[in-house]
């Protein structure tokens, strides 16, 4: 992607998803702007045109916090829009070189720049990594400005019995990071509603997180995707044939 510094080589698994989100996504132009002055503290927004509902998506991308582009979630655009939502893809700094807290820090800051700039109800999502930063939006200090939270494939818990295969580097070298940055070790009385969707081939560590994480949560709806695996499950995002799409469209529809 031109403009941005280099990142961490992509794995195998990363560069299929890289080249086949860009493909589902080839010719949805959003609108450009930043929160910051890092290339990747920057916004995509993709209005939804004269069928706005006033809701705004605000998305963050995968990648194992040392991957992804904002341009990633573009593919998503039609489905939203369509249903009335607007979609906002935001990007964020990423490790090894930015370790936690940046990247919260940036989600942070790109919420705070959308909720500046729109009048209607702004719900956070991301997948993977990005539901693991959305999730822990919803559970911060700015939580009573996020009508709803959608995760997808998301992870909620690090360290011992996280099942996580190794640690992610993006926590660092400060073993506290572990707890600081699990949205399971922060669940709060007082939170937006939760939409926790996972594929039904999702590693299975993730599936067990969303599981115990929907259970800390309480009244939670949990949406199994038919028949996806890990990258899958994104992409049914943008599928208006698939789970995600339209049940999302209700749901926030559904929030008071």
């Amino acid at each position: 992607m031109r403009g941005y510094p280099a990142q961490e080589p992509f794995s195998p698994i990363g560069e299929r998803y890289h080249v086949e989100a860009l493909r589902l996504g080839q010719g949805v132009v959003g609108e450009e702007s930043a929160y910051g002055p890092d290339p990747y503290q920057g916004l995509l927004r993709f209005p939804a045109g004269q069928a706005a509902s006033g809701d705004t998506l605000l998305f963050f991308h995968g990648g194992g916090w040392t991957n992804g582009y904002k341009e990633w979630m573009a593919f998503m655009a039609p489905g939203l829009n369509a249903g009335g939502v607007h979609l906002v893809s935001a990007g964020y700094r990423l490790a090894p070189g930015h370790v936690f807290p940046t990247g919260l820090e940036d989600c942070t800051a790109a919420l705070l720049a959308v909720l500046e700039n729109t009048s209607g109800r702004v719900f956070v999502g991301g997948h993977s990594a990005g539901g693991h930063y959305a999730a822990l939006l919803a559970l911060g200090p700015y939580r009573g400005r996020i009508a709803g939270c959608l995760p997808v494939s998301g992870v909620f818990e690090f360290g011992e019995g996280s099942g996580l295969p190794s640690r992610p580097r993006f926590l660092g070298a400060d073993p506290a990071n572990d707890a600081a940055a699990a949205p399971a070790r922060h669940v709060v009385a007082e939170h937006p509603p939760f939409l926790l969707a996972w594929g039904e081939r999702d590693f299975p560590h993730l599936i067990a997180q969303a599981e115990r994480f929907a259970g800390l949560l309480g009244d939670t709806t949990r949406l199994v995707l038919p028949g996806c695996d890990h990258l899958g499950a994104s992409y049914d995002t943008g599928r208006a044939d698939g789970a995600w799409l339209p049940a999302a469209l209700a749901w926030m529809a559904a929030q008071a």
